[in-house]
């Protein structure tokens, strides 16, 4: 070891005396990338057995008795009965219906749940559970797993999810899939939003909106992923 630099050692080493940056080494930046791969690493390997893997976004706020909790349920019970996995992000809401739909019809269940102050507990439905601390390897998890991403209302975190999906698309810096925007209704808005606006200021073009379908029932839902993998069988799953 450099003699100039020996210090180093012996303070990682000890930590007992020396600069505060060496006091505690897991609270360094240098310690967070071990952290970070680690959960790439894990991610790869709890995710490595997943077919057909169908990821659901959505609020964590919606109740058994909405309107799109029910839809999400029945949209992920077909899709599952079908032979798709049904991928949530382990919480309430739209998650648990989900995650209660691919449940009950028997099929693959995975929850990929985010630790945050505020504790997410995941939903009693996930049979296949991994853990997160940073939203960005979560999300790259849910791509690297997905040939399909059904979106269905919900707050920034949903929109984030969404928008990043279709901006790695629109880069071509992820595959191709089918993104469906669930409920017609809830997505009228921004979608009018995206022609009259950005589309005229030439932000957004006729191809970047047809990276994604509306669809309002869980047999639409299917028909726009199973339509996608017939006009692309070389990109099926």
């Amino acid at each position: 070891m450099d003699k100039n630099n020996d210090h180093v050692g012996r303070y990682i080493k000890f930590g007992t005396q020396g600069p505060a940056l060496y006091k505690d080494f897991t609270r360094t930046d240098t310690w967070r990338i071990f952290r970070i791969m680690s959960e790439f690493v894990d991610g790869f390997e709890s995710t490595s057995e997943i077919k057909k893997g169908v990821s659901f976004f959505g609020s964590r706020c919606l109740p058994p008795r909405n309107k799109y909790y029910k839809l999400a349920y029945e949209s992920a019970h077909l899709l599952a009965k079908k032979g798709y996995s049904i991928i949530t992000g382990a919480g309430p809401g739209i998650m648990e219906a989900a995650n209660k739909g691919a449940y009950e019809a028997r099929g693959n269940s995975i929850g990929l749940n985010i630790l945050i102050p505020h504790q997410q507990n995941p939903n009693p439905y996930v049979t296949n559970l991994l853990e997160f601390r940073y939203f960005f390897v979560r999300k790259y998890m849910f791509l690297k797993n997905s040939c399909a991403s059904v979106v269905f209302p919900g707050g920034f975190g949903t929109l984030d999810e969404l928008f990043e999906t279709l901006s790695l698309i629109q880069t071509q810096r992820t595959r191709n899939i089918p993104v469906v925007l669930a409920g017609g209704d809830f997505w009228e808005g921004i979608i009018k939003w995206f022609k009259k606006e950005l589309m005229n200021e030439g932000t957004l073009d006729e191809g970047d909106i047809k990276l994604f379908k509306i669809a309002d029932t869980p047999k639409e839902i299917f028909k726009v992923i199973d339509d996608f993998y017939k006009k692309y069988p070389n990109l099926r799953p």
